[in-house]
């Protein structure tokens, strides 16, 4: 047996009225949409919308349509029940209302609302609805077809109908709408869409749009991007920012439905690699969620995130074709967000080829040079192993691009896709060794005590000592590590301070490798073939333990706890035999 679901009305108008929306100044907004709605409807020349506001009592009364009897039985009194859909329940778009609730936002302000309405040569009707969810319906006093809703403030709400309060929320939701609107006389519409109005010089046109940007926004655009999708019937402006922006913050855009501001902070308007522009739109077909507080997400919000997505990387390519000068102004404050698009469209790839300089040990340049002097791209993935490689590489003749910052390791690899015919390499600091120099037989034969010395020492830090002879000669020593073998390294260290839950965790994950660091000495280095004539295997231990945390430091490396041992006891060690004993001191 069927049966048919029981609905406290009042639970629901709570529910809708305290929680659907966002903040209680959303009432008039609400009902400024029901009458322009209404105006709308009527279809007439002469229409306004006036709200009048005294003490604790806020009217709003507009030229519409108004309702009779019947409809106001059926709409004001059905929740979720909307003159403003067809007969097929789908939405009419010449209205900026369609969910029927809009009604119950003035719940958030007040116990009461009172309706008075007209529609054509029908009696006027009185409605009066209250919080708890009751109604009551008689005949009403009105002259004119048209509405007038009437609220007063409940207790603790009286700030909401302050007349500075409503002329700022009237004039920010309303302030572009075609109709006059106006509170307690004074006008607060009928400026227009500010990139619509084309009946001024283009140097006008220009400048009001940054003053709007400045009033509305709060900033100084770099530039301004038109912006146009009819399958949306959008139009608008992007204006780009002159500061960096975060790439992980929410970017907040200004949209309005109809000319009515649906939001000053809506989201997913942009692609996500659009975060240098904030957009001032009005469309007339995307989709409110029934808040009206955000865009509904469906296909013709996607198409029209593309377009706008495409009006950018059209401004990007335009200003790299006419102003190279503004494009490098740019890049300097956003090329993260032109770098990220860059990762999958080939015509931003091209502009941060041209145009982006990167780090390199032979100077800051972009890869279009590098590429075009040195017919290869050689890169490192991190900063680190730039720093300890560039001037090595720079002394073997090996050009060499830091890779290490946000998206160019990336944009690198991509190369190949606008120059098919480019090698890229990426460098790891291993691989420098084998164009390193090996010492001659007689002079590695005489070296080998020193060697086995040297790495006695090290051993205990699981490091292979080599000699080997290497430009430039005033580095001594370098310490080269695999990636595989930094990693093992570092997760048996973590291991090794982990209790005994995890680390037997992570032993799951250790795995022998044949690779070890290397501690290569440069024989070219006169400090280090003064040290491998010493014979004290002690004085070698402490010159070699030395040069480790030297190396350490030189080439960015972490500093475990047995390498923080190391450095203060070589240093101490050091010290001891460079000062003279109490009993040698005169």
């Amino acid at each position: 047996m069927n049966r048919t679901f029981q609905v406290d009305l009042r639970g629901i108008v709570d529910l809708l009225s305290h929680h659907l929306y966002s903040s209680p100044r959303v009432y008039l907004r609400e009902l400024l949409q029901n009458a322009v709605d209404a105006v709308t409807a009527a279809g007439t020349a002469d229409t306004a919308i006036t709200i009048a506001v005294d003490g604790r009592t806020l009217t709003i009364s507009d030229s519409g349509i108004g309702l009779t009897e019947a409809q106001v039985h059926e709409f004001l009194a059905t929740i979720g029940r909307s003159a403003k859909r067809d007969e097929l329940g789908f939405a009419r778009h010449e209205f900026l209302g369609q969910f029927g609730i809009g009604l119950l936002s003035a719940f958030l302000v007040a116990d009461d609302v009172a309706v008075v309405t007209r529609a054509g040569d029908a009696p006027a009707v009185s409605w009066v609805g209250h919080a708890d969810g009751t109604y009551r319906v008689e005949p009403g006093e009105r002259v004119a077809p048209g509405t007038t809703v009437t609220l007063t403030a409940r207790p603790g709400c009286e700030q909401w109908f302050a007349e500075p309060t409503v002329v700022e929320l009237a004039r920010l939701y309303g302030g572009l709408l075609p109709y006059p609107v106006s509170v307690n006389g004074e006008p607060v519409s009928g400026e227009g869409l500010p990139w619509r109005r084309d009946d001024r010089p283009a140097g006008q046109r220009r400048a009001d749009l940054v003053g709007h940007a400045q009033d509305t926004l709060g900033f100084t655009p770099f530039d301004i991007v038109e912006l146009s999708v009819p399958e949306a019937d959008l139009t608008g402006v992007a204006f780009v920012l002159p500061f960096a922006a975060n790439p992980a913050a929410r970017a907040g855009h200004r949209v309005y439905l109809k000319r009515m501001l649906l939001s000053e902070s809506a989201a997913d308007l942009l692609p996500d690699w659009a975060f240098f522009a904030r957009c001032v739109v009005d469309s007339g077909e995307l989709r409110p969620t029934a808040s009206r507080e955000a865009l509904y997400s469906d296909n013709l919000l996607d198409t029209t995130r593309e377009a706008i997505g495409d009006a950018l990387r059209g401004w990007l390519v335009d200003l790299g074709r006419t102003d190279p000068v503004r494009l490098n102004q740019f890049l300097g404050v956003h090329h993260l967000g032109v770098k990220a698009l860059a990762l999958h469209d080939d015509e931003m790839l091209r502009l941060v080829d041209q145009w982006w300089p990167m780090e390199t040990n032979v100077g800051r340049m972009t890869l279009a040079d590098f590429r075009a002097r040195y017919g290869r791209v050689g890169y490192t993935a991190t900063t680190d192993d730039f720093r300890q490689l560039a001037a090595v590489a720079a002394a073997q003749e090996v050009p060499l691009v830091n890779a290490g910052y946000t998206y160019d390791a990336e944009i690198i690899e991509r190369l190949p896709a606008i120059a098919p015919d480019l090698t890229v390499t990426r460098l790891a600091p291993t691989d420098l060794a084998t164009r390193f120099d090996a010492l001659d037989a007689d002079t590695e034969l005489s070296l080998r005590p020193f060697l086995t010395s040297a790495q006695r020492g090290m051993d205990a830090l699981g490091c292979e000592v080599v000699l080997r002879a290497f430009e430039p000669a005033s580095l001594p020593v370098l310490f080269l590590v695999d990636r595989a073998a930094a990693f093992q390294s570092e997760l048996r260290a973590t291991r090794d301070r982990a209790d005994a839950l995890w680390a037997g965790v992570l032993s799951a994950f250790d795995k022998p490798t044949e690779e070890r660091p290397q501690l290569v000495l440069n024989h070219r280095s006169p400090l280090v073939r003064r040290i491998c004539r010493l014979t004290d295997p002690e004085l070698v231990r402490l010159a070699v333990e030395s040069l480790y945390g030297q190396a350490l430091l030189l080439g960015y490396h972490p500093i475990r706890p047995a390498d923080a041992a190391l450095l203060n006891r070589s240093f101490l060690g050091l010290l001891d035999q460079a000062v003279p004993t109490e009993g040698d001191l005169p």
